[in-house]
């Protein structure tokens, strides 16, 4: 089997460069046609158009869709369902509600289509790094993407989840416990900034954590890195953006009684952060640039 990978932002790109690092040269289509051109040179095999994209796949044939969640993805899928093949393989790669993962999997299996939902981490550290992927779907499917996948990640950082949404669904809850840790440091160093202390060496600090420390963590090494480029955080607002999957979350949590009190509190503290502008907001904004390349909104 054959891979194409449908959407080249930040995620999509990255993700097609590692499996041509790995041996693996996928096709690739961008909304945007520009990017191609640079995607070509790296040496991925380019299509202006979906037709074109299906046309240079040999069956049976695995489309990754790798663009926002929503009605991009939405439009995107009913595009594929034209398009494609009976056997052939849609893999859902970008941060969807599980539940359109459950029904795009039966609209898809209505016309003779396999399905699966990817959730996929590692930010923009992943083509160095290797990623992390969740799934949901059958397994015979998830077998067929297998040799892909692996490709794609760390050793060990790939699950088969379960049936459809299985994946998303997970990805939803790291993404909920991501907040809850991003929200930690940044009350922790909050509150150093504002002891009588408050001028040591906050990157020293995440250093020291690091070696040894109960807390150390990726994102703490990444806390590191932006105290490194900015030492008092003074470049960018402390806007956190909310991108759906807490919210998500936390609903869950309302529907099955489960007790979230941390992950729900770093939600509601992104909800005030969008009208203040403290040391512990600016750290969770920075930490979000360091690893996915989020948008941060940055001082004049």
């Amino acid at each position: 089997m054959n891979i194409a990978i449908a959407g080249m932002g930040r995620m999509g790109a990255n993700m097609a460069r590692r499996l041509i690092a790995k041996g693996i040269k996928p096709v690739v289509w961008n909304r945007e046609p520009k990017v191609l051109e640079r995607m070509e040179a790296d040496g991925a095999i380019t299509a202006k158009t979906l037709t074109e994209l299906v046309s240079k796949l040999q069956g049976p044939r695995i489309v990754w869709m790798m663009i926002p969640a929503g009605a991009p993805t939405e439009t995107l899928f009913t595009s594929l369902l034209s398009l494609l093949q009976k056997g052939d393989i849609i893999v859902d790669g970008g941060n969807s509600n599980w539940n359109d993962g459950v029904r795009r999997a039966k609209k898809a299996a209505e016309n003779g289509i396999a399905f699966m939902d990817a959730g996929v981490s590692g930010g923009i550290w992943g083509l160095q790094n290797g990623y992390c992927i969740m799934t949901g779907g059958e397994k015979s499917v998830f077998e067929k993407v297998e040799p892909f996948i692996k490709a794609l990640c760390q050793e060990g950082g790939y699950m088969h989840c379960g049936a459809a949404g299985a994946g998303h669904f997970t990805k939803m809850v790291h993404n909920g416990i991501e907040y809850a840790m991003m929200e930690a440091y940044g009350e922790g160093f909050e509150l150093l900034k504002a002891s009588p202390f408050g001028e040591m060496d906050m990157s020293r600090v995440a250093s020291m954590w690091n070696h040894g420390s109960v807390v150390r963590s990726w994102l703490l090494e990444l806390a590191q890195d932006a105290f490194d480029k900015d030492p008092k955080l003074e470049k960018l607002e402390g806007v956190v953006a909310d991108s759906g999957e807490g919210r998500w979350t936390v609903e869950e949590a309302v529907k099955l009684g489960v007790p979230l009190p941390g992950i729900a509190g770093a939600l509601f503290k992104r909800f005030s952060s969008q009208d203040k502008n403290n040391y512990g907001d600016r750290l969770s904004a920075a930490l979000r640039n360091e690893f996915g390349g989020h948008a941060v909104e940055k001082k004049e």
